[in-house]
């Protein structure tokens, strides 16, 4: 192991350097993303000096709904298959799928970067499997890349993480020849970005031509830093915590009536407190009135009775609470609007509501949802064009098409229907089962079940138009005995 010094621009150690400060950087950034996400908002505005017990009663006031705007896409984002230029599915692509379980890593991979504005995947050869690719989700707080400003493709990575069992922070440079390693002894979690801590180690030259990261961003736009899904609901976040704390705030102190009491004399004691000598200033003891306790204490079974003949009693009118809770619907509609979530999921007037107005009602959600599969598809290409390098089978994998799951959700009588009528005009029963939202896999074996049945029912037919054979008939025996 070699310690750094001054790395010379391009080279990996700079990269190392270079991009560790931006992930060091970021990382702020997302564990502000993550407190939003888990719930864990800023407390609403109470008083300056709050006690450790109200600051507890603001916590309850909390009411996340930001994750709900996350998983809503998550559930509707799922990969099916693999498809080439001509439609069909591509077998090899979709065994490297399957081998590394991209059935459930997928759902990682889609809740990290819609949580966190950006997520990764990794491509390299199995350890125990040469020549398989091994995919991995890799967390942003871990990975971070930097793309050409002119082409858009990752021209270095950075990965840093901690060997439990070695007691040391690694990372690895990967550029497009290969990547290196570093590493660095220290017995915590925490991170040096000092030219001094790392030790370069061992260099591993690879053949993809650049490093084997691919970037997921939710939604990127031009010269803007990725933000996660639900950043533009964040002061309706705010705005609904703070109506349920000033609901809870009303339910526990003002939704009973409040009792007035006026005209009473309370009784005092003398009691001696620390005062001071109004000659000289002396701290001294002196007497002060003081109350002598309320005997008007809330209680079923108590009888409240002054012997004051101007003593009144009185009420409060009771808080209304409905104000509150219709301001909640409220902010929650906004947030869900702002987000391009469907309402009618926590909506309470929606009730029996027509398949017409759900398609209605989806329509900004669904659109929010294309445009992650079409970003999100193009990255899964690129991984899989990583994948063919470790194989041994560099292929270029821009014309094949990422297949999804239909996101929409529709009543399968009016799907039926639907190939029903597109089959009477010709369709062919493999766009038809497309249509249907069905697999690669799956249409393989639908089309290739029909075709059998076709052919036995074809051979049936035919066996019942041939004529029956000539039968024939028994002759009588004419011969004599003895002839």
């Amino acid at each position: 192991m070699v310690p750094l010094h001054d790395p010379e621009p391009g080279s990996a150690d700079w990269w190392l350097l270079r991009l560790s400060r931006k992930l060091w950087a970021r990382r702020v950034l997302l564990d502000e993303y993550w407190d939003w996400y888990k719930g864990d908002h800023p407390l609403p505005n109470g008083p300056a000096k709050a006690a450790q017990a109200y600051r507890d009663f603001q916590k309850n006031s909390r009411t996340n709904f930001l994750a709900m705007v996350v998983d809503a896409s998550v559930f509707r984002l799922l990969a099916i298959g693999v498809t080439d230029a001509k439609g069909e599915g591509d077998e090899a692509a979709w065994q490297w799928w399957q081998a590394n379980k991209m059935d459930s890593k997928q759902k990682q991979l889609f809740r990290t970067a819609l949580t966190f504005g950006e997520a990764y995947l990794q491509v390299g050869e199995h350890p125990d499997r040469p020549g398989e690719p091994l995919i991995t989700v890799e967390h942003p707080r871990d990975c971070i890349v930097e793309t050409d400003p002119a082409t858009g493709e990752v021209i270095a990575a950075l990965k840093v993480w901690y060997d439990d069992v070695a007691r040391e922070a690694r990372a690895t440079v990967s550029l497009k020849d290969g990547r290196t390693e570093y590493r660095r002894q220290q017995a915590g979690r925490r991170f040096s970005i000092s030219a001094k801590t790392w030790e370069t180690g061992e260099f591993i030259a690879h053949d993809f031509g650049r490093p084997a990261f691919v970037a997921f961003q939710c939604r990127p736009e031009l010269g803007e830093d990725p933000e996660p899904e639900f950043w533009a609901g964040r002061p309706a976040q705010n705005r609904i915590n703070l109506g349920v704390l000033n609901r809870m705030t009303a339910g526990r102190y003002s939704a009973f009536r409040q009792r007035t009491l006026s005209g009473h004399k309370f009784a005092t004691r003398i009691e001696m407190v620390p005062g001071a000598d109004p000659e000289t200033g002396l701290p001294v003891m002196v007497p002060k009135k003081v109350p002598d306790g309320n005997p008007f204490t809330p209680d079923p079974a108590s009888l409240w009775v002054s012997e004051s003949p101007d003593a009144k009693f009185g009420e409060f009118s009771q808080t209304d609470l409905m104000g509150y809770l219709k301001c909640h619907d409220v902010d929650i509609r906004d947030l869900l609007v702002q987000t391009n979530t469907p309402t009618y999921s926590v909506v309470n007037e929606l009730v029996n509501i027509a398949t017409d107005t759900v398609v209605v009602l989806d329509g900004l959600h669904l659109a929010k949802v294309g445009e992650h599969q079409t970003h999100f598809g193009e990255q899964l290409e690129d991984m899989l064009g990583l994948c063919a390098v470790v194989a041994g089978e560099p292929r270029d994998f821009t014309s094949h098409e990422i297949r999804w799951q239909d996101p929409r959700s529709l009543n399968p009588a009016v799907l039926a229907d639907s190939a029903t009528k597109l089959s009477s005009i010709g369709y062919p029963l493999e766009i038809l089962a497309e249509n249907m939202g069905e697999s690669p896999q799956r249409t393989k074996r639908i089309v290739a079940a029909a075709a059998g049945e076709t052919m036995l029912k074809a051979g049936a037919e035919q066996a019942a138009r041939q004529p029956a054979p000539p039968q024939q008939l028994a002759l009588p025996d004419f011969s004599l005995d003895g002839a």
